[in-house]
């Protein structure tokens, strides 16, 4: 009942659940260095308060996966 859906966060960070460790944590940076609230601060308010969003999304997802994965 309380289980979190580990599919929703492989979606999140545009990977397949089959992916390497190393390729998480490519997919994490990668989508965390795009929706960093520092590297979109040019982009206006409005877009930073979504890219922010974003980024908590991004950490919820990784955290979960290395969670999962028992990944350090």
């Amino acid at each position: 009942m309380f289980v979190k859906d580990t599919h929703a966060a492989y979606k999140i960070l545009e990977v397949e659940p089959t992916a390497s460790d190393d390729e998480v944590k490519k997919a994490y940076r990668r989508m965390a260095v795009k929706y960093h609230p520092d590297k979109v601060e040019h982009l206006g308010p409005d877009f930073q308060k979504i890219a922010q969003e974003k980024f908590k999304e991004i950490n919820a997802a990784y955290d979960g996966i290395k969670k999962a994965r028992g990944m350090s």
